[in-house]
């Protein structure tokens, strides 16, 4: 997969992915109709400066380009919807004790999120992150906020993920989140996304 240039292609050592959907039909007693759907696509993956410090995290982010076309791809066909009828999006990781944060970062940021908006057909807003360092089973939660508009509060979210085995100390778990509506039943008031123009990332 071309990544930006000046950055070396770099495959992840994948050793294993996963898929979450969750479906709310009924919330309170009422009906959610249609229901909303929240899809993670999650991918474990080897960290490949796990116990040394090293300065050039290019590798790093170009294995957050091919894990963003990738996770985001397994999202959508998850949902059952095409690219451009999701709603919102996150993207998070979890560092195994022997990696950094930065790692992380390096994943999550300069690159990953083109191949995203690219298979959306947009995606003006900032796309929420969170990222932590623990271990096997720990949970964490991918943010969620409007692809388009991040003012539209019905969408502010997140979607709590684990995965039972890892990260392992020399892993890092990288998280894709996408979903075709907000919050079931939202009602605090504030811009709604059929009002959203999109064209700044914020209204």
């Amino acid at each position: 997969m071309a990544v930006d240039a000046g950055c070396p292609a770099l495959s992840p050592r994948i050793r294993k992915l996963l898929t979450v959907v969750e479906e709310t039909r009924e919330e309170m007693g009422r009906p959610v109709d249609p229901p909303t759907r929240r899809a993670a696509a999650i991918a474990v993956i080897q960290n490949p400066f796990a116990g040394r410090y090293v300065e050039d995290l290019s590798d790093l982010m170009a294995i957050g380009a091919e894990l963003g076309a990738l996770l985001a791809a397994q999202a959508i066909e998850a949902l059952g919807i095409p690219g451009t009828a999701v709603q919102s999006y996150g993207k998070a990781a979890l560092v195994g004790e022997n990696g950094e944060l930065e790692h992380a970062a390096a994943i999550l940021h300069p690159l990953l999120g083109a191949p995203v908006r690219r298979a959306l057909g947009k995606g003006a807003a900032l796309i929420p992150s969170s990222k932590k360092r623990s271990g096997p089973g720990t949970p964490f939660d991918i943010p969620l906020g409007h692809k388009d508009a991040a003012f539209v509060r019905s969408h502010f979210d997140a979607m709590e993920i684990r995965v039972t085995d890892a990260p392992r100390a020399n892993e890092i778990v990288v998280a894709i989140a996408l979903t075709n509506a907000g919050r079931p039943l939202p009602r605090i008031g504030g811009l709604r996304a059929d009002e959203a123009k999109g064209d700044d990332g914020l209204r």
